[in-house]
């Protein structure tokens, strides 16, 4: 299976750290960042995990939620969590997902639908497709993918930015160039006209070209 972006978020039931949850009821009327691991103990996703935590309460203040996933048992990440703390400063604060029948890698397109055993038999590099970051909308749809390889940690600084651009997005008829960080200008959507533009922004916007209006980010 193959997702792609736009499209509905697969439902799934697992179990996790902090109990049973069902995917779509646990985001609530939230957006969510699912990040995926290939195996407890392994050393990018440590480092990984425990930066999560650190700046979970900025995914806090955006109305994100986390929910972290291996491709191992429950009752193993409660070790790795204590490895997590003690060498990163900060133990996982979000639940972490428990994919011992790889029933959510599936869904997820990170694994073949024919995976089958044992996942405490399988290497990290049986599972290293399993490094993938998606964001989901409070519509339950799929707004971000991003797949990393093994030896490259995830930059979820760079996550908390698109975010904040999707979210603005959303609510504003406006797109972000490139690097763009909160409060910096923000380019007016090409579907808006230019004499919708001036009722949206009377005081009008600077353009290089016509199809580049660039105004100040709304509601900075």
């Amino acid at each position: 299976m193959t997702l792609a972006l736009n499209e509905t978020a697969p439902d799934f039931e697992a179990q996790t750290t902090e109990g049973r949850v069902r995917f779509h009821d646990w985001m609530g009327d939230s957006w969510a960042v699912l990040f995926s691991h290939p195996k407890d103990f392994t050393p990018v996703c440590t480092t990984e995990l425990g930066y999560m935590a650190k700046i979970k309460p900025d995914f806090d203040s955006r109305n994100v939620k986390v929910l972290g996933l291996s491709v191992d048992p429950v009752d193993k990440h409660s070790d790795w969590s204590k490895d997590i703390e003690e060498t990163q400063g900060h133990a996982p604060n979000y639940p972490m997902i428990g994919d011992a029948d790889f029933n959510v890698s599936k869904l997820y397109g990170m694994l073949p639908a024919s995976t089958s055993g044992d996942p405490t038999k399988r290497t990290a590099a049986d599972n290293q497709t399993v490094r993938n970051v998606f964001v989901v909308g409070p519509d339950k749809k799929i707004k971000l993918i991003l797949v990393y390889p093994m030896t490259t940690g995830r930059n979820f600084d760079e996550v908390l930015r698109v975010i904040d651009s999707l979210q603005l997005t959303a609510k504003y008829k406006v797109s972000t160039p490139a690097n763009w960080q909160r409060g910096d200008d923000v380019i007016i959507a090409g579907s808006v006209t230019d004499d919708d533009a001036k009722k949206i922004y009377p005081n009008g916007w600077k353009a290089p070209k016509p199809y580049l209006r660039i105004v100040p980010q709304p509601n900075a």
